[in-house]
């Protein structure tokens, strides 16, 4: 009688425990693949989103200034007046460009690779200019 009253207050057998935990691995094992990886490219689209705002930043500065900031003066110029600017309004950001990996953002003026004026990039995970992951504002 006794064991009757044990099977009938119900619990989980380990067989059942083992499935779940199967069930639970093989959905891990889909998953998983999939996200791994995906960080980098999540950041590249980050940066891509940061040049579009730095972008309009530098063209608000231009229409003030009737020129870009020199590669000498860089983005922080979008920040604090430099003594050249004639017509600085107010900061264009807010904050110190930084990219994903914590790295400021580069400038170059007049561009060398964006027939825009201006070279705006991250130099990407590797901390290196010129690699194959530098980001920037000009089109592939």
């Amino acid at each position: 009688m006794m064991r009757s009253n044990m099977r009938a207050r119900g619990g989980f057998t380990l067989i059942e425990l083992m499935i779940v935990v199967i069930i639970i691995a093989a959905l891990a094992g889909m998953v998983v693949p999939r996200l791994i990886g995906r960080s980098d490219e999540m950041k590249s689209r980050i940066v891509e989103g940061d040049l579009a705002t730095l972008s309009t930043a530098l063209k608000l500065f231009r229409l003030d200034n009737d020129r870009y900031p020199s590669s000498q003066e860089g983005l922080r110029a979008l920040l604090t007046r430099p003594a050249s600017a004639k017509n600085w309004s107010e900061p264009y950001i807010e904050d110190e460009p930084l990219d994903p990996w914590d790295q400021p953002y580069q400038y170059r003026h007049p561009g060398t690779r964006n027939k825009n004026g201006c070279d705006i990039f991250s130099i990407g995970v590797d901390g290196e200019t010129g690699s194959d992951d530098d980001v920037g504002n000009w089109k592939k």
